[in-house]
């Protein structure tokens, strides 16, 4: 059957269309997979290929090219989270670019840091880490699904110095709002660092607007990228607070210039990337920016987010009817691209296996199977996870 012509299709479905197309892991799967790892698009693919083919036919011969091809991850990243280039380092995954904060920080004996108790271990390991230098981690437990404001509120004290809390929850799907994060984190005294893994590429994120003074996300989930490719602000202001982590020949101002030994670091947060750069990776991410981009996401605006939002609620009215339990939070302004839930029988563990012998990508996370659907992914996706659960 013909699709129908582009002036009869809603956005929303118009959007997903596109986006579908440059996505080949649709012609085989219902992919509901992403808040682990994303499929590529067909750009994006291309793009590393392209960048591979170049090495081993050429070498270094043209690194200048290439190196711009993925220094362009750095323009994107700036312009989708309304910040500065300058204030953009391209780091190797999420994990890295916490601990940029976590051994960077001017810590004292007695310090301590605020924490989710359910945050992803990406989001534990880098401050409990600490612990051994005389800082606190306090892990603020999580009732049910909702993040507490004012039990993290609670927690904070004038030792505080860093809030560390994920956007969007990696297992709930609970989508926080950072201002308000920011806030608490301020009004103690303290910075906010925010693990944005499980929201940027499909939320709006105005850093400056909502306060936020260092965020980190890999690319290989929303953001539609490879794993080994991510990036992380810091507030301009604030690149002397952190130590330098791994000092390296591109974390000083002579660079390229390898007979200079002087200790003068760059003044920008390219001073905290060390070496030398993933570069076919981040050509890979910079291609799938651009068609996030061109789908509307900006830091202001995101149709979508729309799109996930209105498929959210069409896969828990589904689940619903077949007796599944949903989970996860899906106020308008907490739900995400996940949607947690149980089906009315059997172990998560044992549901996922056979949802992925029927083609269809979900993940088992806390005791809880959990669907996590992107702006490419379309009803036809959600029905075949439905039937998939009512065949048992």
């Amino acid at each position: 059957m013909d699709s129908p012509p582009a002036s009869s299709r809603s956005p929303i479905a118009a959007l997903r269309e596109g986006l579908r197309r440059q996505m080949p892991a649709c012609r085989h799967w219902a992919y509901l997979d992403n808040a682990a790892v994303a499929p590529l698009p067909q750009p994006a693919a291309d793009a590393i290929g392209e960048m591979a083919a170049a090495f081993a036919e050429h070498g270094d011969t043209d690194w200048p090219a290439l190196n711009r091809r993925a220094q362009r991850c750095r323009t994107l990243a700036a312009d989708l989270i309304g910040a500065d280039e300058t204030e953009i380092a391209l780091v190797p995954n999420t994990t890295h670019g916490l601990s940029l904060v976590a051994e960077g920080y001017p810590w004292e004996p007695g310090d301590n840091v605020v924490t989710l108790a359910n945050e992803f271990p990406s989001n534990q390991y880098p401050w409990l880490n600490l612990v051994s230098r005389g800082v606190e981690v306090r892990r603020v437990g999580v009732d049910g699904v909702v993040v507490d404001r004012s039990r993290l509120a609670d927690a904070c004290d004038s030792r505080t110095r860093i809030v560390a809390v994920s956007w969007v929850g990696y297992a709930t799907g609970f989508r926080a709002d950072p201002a308000a994060l920011a806030e608490v984190a301020h009004q103690a005294g303290a910075l906010l660092c925010l693990d944005a893994i499980q929201g940027l590429g499909v939320f709006p994120m105005d850093v400056k607007a909502a306060g936020v003074d260092f965020l980190a996300a890999d690319g290989h989930k929303w953001l539609l990228g490879p794993e080994g490719a991510g990036v992380f602000y810091i507030r301009r202001d604030l690149l002397d607070r952190l130590r330098v982590f791994g000092a390296g020949w591109h974390s000083v101002k002579a660079g390229h210039d390898f007979s200079t030994i002087e200790f003068d670091l760059r003044d920008d947060a390219a001073r905290f990337e060390g070496g030398s750069l993933n570069l076919i990776g981040f050509a890979g991410l910079a291609a799938s920016l651009e068609i996030l981009s061109r789908a509307g996401l900006s830091h202001d605006r995101s149709p979508i987010a729309d799109a996930v939002l209105d498929l959210g609620e069409y896969a828990c009215q589904r689940l619903k009817r077949i007796g599944a339990t949903v989970f996860s939070d899906r106020t308008p302004t907490h739900a995400s691209g996940i949607v947690s839930f149980l089906p009315r029988d059997g172990e998560p563990a044992v549901w996922a296996s056979r949802l992925k012998a029927a083609g269809v990508a979900v993940a088992a996370r806390n005791g809880w199977l959990r669907a996590s659907m992107h702006g490419y992914n379309d009803e036809s996706d959600i029905d075949r996870l439905i039937e998939t659960l009512k065949k048992g």
